[in-house]
């Protein structure tokens, strides 16, 4: 667990369309092997400090005749975004992902202020 050291706490949401591959049968849907997709997500307003991020697969478009394999990460997360990373692998075909995305963490304050 994680506790906050301000009684100010933040949350922040979104959803973000990865990719739409089957339309210009690109590499995730007509490819093979290890794929990867990164998408930079900015948040509102900054955190205070490193926020915890929650991402999941709100939508998914895949071949239903080959393995369906996925993978979906927050990478690289600062107080002000974030990178959302989908992997996919093998002979799987996706040809849509949208992802969803839920950030917590400690805001700035008014009575905040730094030095230098």
């Amino acid at each position: 667990m994680r506790r906050l050291s301000n009684y100010l706490v933040g949350v922040d949401q979104g959803s973000v369309p990865m990719f739409s591959d089957f339309e210009n049968d690109g590499r995730m849907w007509s490819g093979d092997g290890p794929r990867m997709r990164r998408r930079k997500v900015a948040f509102s307003h900054p955190f205070r400090a490193t926020p915890a991020v929650h991402v999941s697969i709100s939508m998914w478009d895949t071949d239903g005749d080959r393995n369906q394999r996925a993978d979906i990460s927050a990478e690289a997360i600062t107080p002000e975004g974030f990178e959302l990373v989908f992997r996919t692998w093998g002979d799987s075909r996706v040809a849509r992902i949208r992802a969803d995305w839920l950030a917590i963490g400690e805001l700035p304050h008014d009575d905040d202020w730094q030095m230098y």
